[in-house]
């Protein structure tokens, strides 16, 4: 199969890309590999095939998601079809929240490692700051009794154990997600290598502008997700108060501009303000769009500067099935008055 013959395949080196403190190139835009509850690992997997004969070379995983061994698959396939190489594929793997103690962070990876088929991986992420665990699929309402605030010392174990996997070779780069400033100002100064990179939520509703800019100074490239706005997460994750990105007046008037789906222009303004999104989808056509608007058509200054002023300030992953025992709300787990929350009970 000649993959420059599928439709809508886009050049990798067309690609915009970041790099990360190392030197090490990443592709500016990714695939996402969570079903959000609703798609099956063997679909998800398929989605992943047909991104990389596509032109995708940035790929994130995670554990939770169930679907590693059918991504493993995936890769075995498209290494025999000699559609990429090993190293041609920036693949990205998450610790989930059950497996912070002692020695369960290196097991974790080397089973993620087992499940993919790979010898290393290229960024291995704490998925979460602390070790409150939620079952898959769960509601809203769900509650673990054994949840606990966020504590310096028990994230830095977390984090010892992957600078581990690098001086093992089992990881090329490590990083942090779901995390605030008041927590970073804790561990970073005790990191013995510091994170390439932290996923946070963003998309126009959500900027995190106080936050974007803390970890770009602190050279860590933010990685986004939801930059869709996510409208296929799950239920758990939804309140009548979320705002729907593609339907805000800034996004929609770029996208009558550009003449594409308002998508489109979300995606674009994501790279332009310098993160690197991750969208999830199986569908062909929505994938190999997501890729190919980011090298072609950018927005203008002009547009780019209404978007930021839209921003909503509208969380749409609130955390909340982490919540521990005397927790008030959702916003105990995002220090929104810049103080760590549960220290006190």
């Amino acid at each position: 199969m000649d993959i420059k013959e599928i439709t809508g395949y886009v050049d990798p080196a067309s690609v915009p890309k970041k790099v990360l403190y190392t030197g090490c190139e990443i592709p500016a835009l990714g695939i996402g590999t969570f079903g959000s509850d609703k798609y099956g690992a063997q679909e998800i997997s398929e989605a992943v095939y047909g991104a990389v004969c596509g032109g995708y070379r940035l790929i994130d995983c995670a554990s939770v998601y169930q679907n590693e061994k059918e991504i493993g698959a995936t890769l075995r396939k498209l290494f025999d079809d000699k559609v990429v190489t090993r190293e041609e594929l920036f693949i990205t793997g998450k610790v989930w929240n059950d497996m912070h103690g002692d020695g369960e962070v290196i097991r974790s990876c080397e089973q993620s490692l087992e499940d993919l088929g790979l010898d290393y991986l290229d960024l291995y992420l704490v998925h979460w700051p602390f070790p409150n665990y939620h079952a898959p699929g769960c509601g809203g309402d769900s509650r673990n009794p054994d949840s606990r605030p966020f504590f310096a010392d028990e994230f830095m174990a977390v984090w010892r154990q992957c600078e581990q996997l690098v001086s093992d070779g089992k990881v090329r780069h490590i990083g942090m997600s779901n995390m605030t400033i008041p927590k970073l100002e804790l561990v970073l100064p005790q990191c013995r290598i510091q994170p390439a990179a932290i996923e946070m939520e963003l998309h126009p509703g959500f900027q995190q502008p106080e936050l974007f800019q803390y970890v770009q100074e602190h050279d860590i490239v933010p990685i986004g997700y939801c930059p869709l706005g996510s409208p296929s997460r799950p239920e758990r994750d939804r309140t009548a108060e979320d705002v729907s990105d593609m339907e805000m007046p800034e996004i929609a008037e770029a996208a009558k501009a550009h003449n594409v789906h308002p998508a489109v222009i979300c995606l674009k303004w994501a790279v332009q303000n310098g993160q690197i999104p991750i969208p999830f989808s199986v569908k062909p056509k929505q994938y190999l769009d997501n890729l190919k608007c980011v090298t072609e058509d950018p927005l203008t200054e002009e547009e780019m500067e209404k978007i930021r002023k839209a921003d909503k300030g509208c969380r749409l992953v609130k955390g909340q099935v982490f919540l521990w025992p005397g927790a008030k709300s959702w916003k105990d787990l995002w220090d929104l008055d810049g103080h760590i929350k549960g220290w006190e009970d």
